[in-house]
């Protein structure tokens, strides 16, 4: 039993960290194949959790240990945010300022100039020289606010 917890544990930091590099904006809004990717994933992932343990109490007990995990995570974040900071929230990105685009930015977060700008027209802003500052937030949405005239 506790072999599964220790699997758990290192399937759950794995996992984080694959979901944390595969961007915010696709944390944002999954695409059908991003969708059954992290599907299969779970999947393969249970298998060398619970190493073929087909039983209920094996299943249980990882996604016990998932759970408790991400409670934990959640837990240190609000009362020391210090202490992890923004290593699991993630900070706001500045994507544009003054209707000037940061192309760095973009890059780093694999963002194309055309998801920024659809992100833009859904927020009602025709164009990005309007923009005063364009904000990816932690949690893979776009801020957007407008320069006063």
């Amino acid at each position: 039993m506790s072999e599964t917890v220790i699997r758990a544990t290192v399937a759950f930091s794995i996992l984080y960290l694959i979901t944390r590099a595969s961007g915010r904006s696709t944390l944002g809004e999954l695409s059908s194949f991003d969708l059954l990717l992290f599907i299969t994933m779970g999947d393969l992932i249970q298998q060398g959790v619970t190493r073929g343990d087909v039983s209920l109490a094996g299943s249980v007990v990882a996604v016990a240990t998932f759970a408790v995990l991400a409670v934990a995570f959640g837990f240190v974040n609000v009362r020391w945010p210090r202490v992890l900071g923004t290593r699991l929230t993630g900070s706001p990105i500045i994507l544009v300022k003054n209707g000037d685009v940061d192309e760095k930015a973009l890059r780093r977060e694999r963002i194309s100039i055309n998801e920024l700008r659809t992100a833009a027209r859904q927020s009602e802003v025709k164009f990005l020289d309007d923009v005063e500052l364009a904000i990816l937030e932690p949690n893979g949405k776009f801020s957007f606010f407008r320069l006063e005239k």
